[in-house]
């Protein structure tokens, strides 16, 4: 009996040892992008920023690396008689490279103090697009609010307090509420620049994120060259306004031949009706967003300048007025005043939230902050002042709920109103949101490691009490 007990401790000894020795280094952390998780090999990038104002204008100048620029968006190519849609968002990198660099501010004056310490964090809400378990688009469309009234798709950015329960999506407060939230300042001001979308029309999208995102009153740059009904583009290019051509060639774009010299977007003034019986031939391909200049409050921001990548750096300054007098859709500068700004970057064919984000900025108009927009006279700023440089992170799938829940051991800091930069570091913050995305794994994998450790102790234990036993013996 001894013996048979001495043999099956060793053998369960070595068993848990074998584990350990399969399983070691093996690691949860893998893409998969049917739970839309893919980790970007890159965690943090720089991004520099410059800001001056002359008193009746504000300007930006934005400056990021990337290996190479992204100006292509959202394909509509013609194969065997059919338009086909290519380019359209995707969990992790856009497997054609069709999806264009981006970069976005928000500005806040005060009126929403949750984003001075937490940033961008406080707008990632419950089930969002491309979360793993995100919101389905028949969920979304059937909400009274959000989908019937609003005609949102998806579950995107929203505040907080727009919530009567910040852990559920669906909990959008009263309408009067919202109303009154809006007219107190309740928004984030959404800067949001785009390398196909806008650049091409000198434009920059003028947002607001509120109980979701918005366009700003008015046109945008840029609007959806499809009929649904017809199954075909809305708008073709005019031979006689572009040199001869009616369409894009597949092959130039999918080679990345076509650069900022070229013609590689839909204008409005270069565009036509589309003509279904013109001679359209396999891989002629048209954009599936055609390009305007914009109306009222949306079309404010422009781009100042021309906004370029060269020798590795994406630069790009974008102008506004200080004080649009659109105050439910702009937040407006002042001098002398202070205002908190968060960044985000969009590269390398990354579309939705695989984005490069900062943590909370203040900036100061001619007063102290993180840095200053410099006064200036004349034409255009002279850009004299040193650069500001921002650490930008990957945030993975770090919710506003999660952060507030016992899942988050930081949670009581939130509730004492403790500001996120004074106890993580950007790397810090990529690291966690990397966990968060494999948290039930990394659970599983902790408990699976503990099993093999009892084990190992179970039996070595056991052994030795029976090899002892039998030498007293």
């Amino acid at each position: 009996m001894a013996r048979t007990l001495l043999n099956a401790s060793i053998a369960l000894f070595l068993l848990a040892l074998l584990l350990s020795w399969v399983f070691h280094g093996s690691g949860v952390v893998k893409n998969d992008l049917k739970r839309n998780i893919y980790i970007p090999e890159t965690l943090t990038i720089p991004l520099q920023v410059k800001a001056a104002y002359d008193g009746e204008r504000i300007f930006f100048r934005y400056r990021w690396p990337t290996k190479q620029p992204r100006l292509y968006h959202d394909m509509l190519k013609f194969q065997d008689g059919k338009w086909e849609r290519h380019g359209r968002s995707a969990a992790g990198p856009q497997p054609q490279g069709i999806y264009e660099d981006r970069v976005t501010m928000l500005v806040d004056d005060g009126a929403v103090p949750d984003f001075e310490k937490y940033g961008g964090y406080i707008l990632v809400g419950d089930r969002m697009r491309f979360f793993t378990g995100e919101a389905t688009p028949k969920e979304v469309a059937a909400h009274p609010y959000l989908g019937q009234k609003k005609k949102q798709a998806e579950v995107g950015k929203h505040l907080p307090e727009t919530r009567a329960d910040v852990a559920d999506w669906a909990s959008v407060v009263p309408e009067p509420q919202l109303q009154a939230q809006r007219k107190a300042g309740y928004f984030l001001d959404l800067w949001h620049w785009r390398a196909h979308r806008s650049n091409p029309v000198g434009k920059s999208d003028d947002q607001v994120v509120a109980e979701a995102r918005y366009g700003d009153e008015g046109k945008g740059p840029f609007f959806n060259n499809w009929d649904g009904d017809k199954k075909q583009p809305l708008l073709m290019l005019d031979p006689e306004k572009t040199g001869g051509k009616a369409a894009l060639g597949w092959d130039d774009l999918a080679g990345g031949k076509l650069g900022f010299d070229d013609l590689y977007y839909l204008r409005e003034d270069q565009a036509k009706p589309f003509d279904p019986k013109h001679a359209w031939k396999n891989g002629d391909t048209l954009p599936r967003r055609a390009l305007r200049a914009g109306e009222g409050s949306r079309a404010d921001i422009s781009v100042h300048g021309l906004a370029r990548w060269k020798d590795g750096y994406w630069d790009v300054t974008l102008v506004r007025r200080m004080d649009t007098g659109r105050p439910l859709d702009d937040k407006a500068f002042a001098d002398s005043r202070v205002y908190t700004v968060g960044f985000s970057v969009h590269r390398d064919a990354f579309g939705s939230r695989w984005h490069y984000v900062s943590l909370p900025q203040r900036l100061g108009l001619s007063r102290r902050g993180d840095f200053r927009a410099a006064r200036f006279s004349g034409a255009e700023p002279k850009w004299e002042q040193d650069w500001f440089t921002v650490t930008l992170f990957y945030p993975g799938q770090v919710s506003w709920p999660l952060l507030n829940s016992s899942r988050h051991a930081g949670a009581e800091n939130i509730r004492k109103g403790i500001p996120v930069r004074l106890r993580h570091s950007e790397i810090q913050l990529a690291h966690y949101g990397i966990e968060m995305e494999f948290y039930d794994a990394i659970r599983r994998q902790w408990l699976y490691t503990l099993l093999a450790g009892v084990l190992l102790i179970a039996g070595f234990g056991l052994a030795l009490n029976l090899l002892l036993a039998r030498k007293e013996r």
